[in-house]
């Protein structure tokens, strides 16, 4: 068994593998094996890797599973203590590995860890997929230290400290492999968009720790390339978003909370239909829980088993107050504004 695997999914990302795999190979090669598993990529993906970066092992998959069951499969034929499943778009630094990998060798209660997130086209300000660790706020939205909404903030070492979080971004999440698949892994069904939040929502759940350990850091091209409006990502964040909830939300909170998100869902939907003009994204919200209606009922059992394994009425980092009136009526924009508990 290898103690650690670091496991790019790729899909049609030649260009980014080119730009960034260096320098995941120049400081990663002698701490972790390197895989790239490729879901069946159309473009010159395989030969580049075949040719330019011949240390890599590749792990060959027949279409695209997409990112959640795309690396089930891959991770089914790794062999490993730790995972570290890193997106194609990240930079890496020096000595970015050997604090992740000293934190879960020093804590076994610690399940999944991430680094601290930046941009790629700017060193000095957060990333928005994953900045310095996530958590949920009681309806559901995540946001991070240093990424609440829109508002993604500069790192000016606020938030240099290691903080147990709710949620690690899958960008560049080392896990347990063991905890890993004490849970299934990531949810096949989500296909993207929100399958590390429920993966890290199900651990801490079961009382396993998720922890932001900004020692370590990286460098995310991630949103920075994206359209900002995406009908299909609409559609996957909503949808996928509701049945996380419904999957691991407490009996308790369960009718109270879905009631507001239907509420808020289509208010959001009319806000972009009336406001924005934007119709591509109103009808993906109203797709996204017309579909979560038709499917919810498929994670009967997913979620008896979850509530069955839990530990506590409420996972901790799980925030009590509501994030749209922090944001948008009471004018908190930064993480540290925010009502958080104390530890």
């Amino acid at each position: 068994m290898e103690k650690l695997a670091i496991v790019i999914l790729n899909w049609n990302g030649a260009q980014m593998l080119q730009k960034y795999l260096p320098s995941v190979l120049r400081y990663s090669r002698d701490e972790a094996t390197v895989y790239v598993a490729d879901n069946a990529s159309a473009d010159e993906s395989l030969a580049l890797l075949r040719t330019e970066f011949p240390e890599v092992r590749i792990i060959e998959l027949d279409r695209n599973w997409g990112f959640a069951e795309g690396y089930n499969k891959a991770l089914r034929q790794v062999d490993a203590e730790y995972y570290l499943l890193l997106n194609s778009d990240i930079e890496v630094t020096h000595h970015w590995l050997t604090p992740l990998v000293e934190l879960m060798d020093s804590h076994d209660d610690i399940a999944a860890c991430q680094p601290k997130l930046l941009s790629v086209f700017d060193h000095d300000k957060f990333e928005y997929a994953g900045a310095s660790g996530g958590f949920l706020d009681r309806y559901g939205y995540p946001f991070c230290r240093g990424r609440v909404f829109s508002t993604v903030e500069r790192d000016d070492g606020q938030y240099d400290y290691p903080s147990d979080v709710l949620w690690a971004t899958g960008a560049a999440l080392m896990v347990r492999a063991a905890d890993y698949w004490s849970v299934g892994g990531l949810d096949g069904r989500f296909f993207a968009h929100n399958e590390e939040i429920d993966l890290c929502w199900r651990l801490r759940i079961r009382g396993r720790r998720i922890v932001c350990l900004p020692e370590s850091q990286v460098y995310h091209v991630g949103g920075g390339t994206l359209p900002k409006s995406n009908p299909m990502k609409t559609y996957l964040n909503f949808r996928n978003n509701l049945t996380m909830l419904y999957k691991c939300l407490p009996e308790a909170e369960l009718r109270h909370v879905m009631r507001w998100r239907c509420f808020l869902d289509y208010l959001a939907a009319f806000e972009m239909l009336l406001l924005q003009r934007n119709w591509g994204d109103f009808r993906a919200v109203c797709r996204a829980r017309s579909d979560f209606r038709r499917w919810r009922h498929d994670f009967d059992n997913d979620r008896c088993d979850i509530q069955a394994s839990r530990v506590a009425d409420n996972a901790p980092c799980r925030t009590r107050f509501s994030l749209l009136w922090q944001y948008y009526v009471k004018g908190r924009k930064l993480f540290s504004q925010l009502p958080m508990p104390s530890a």
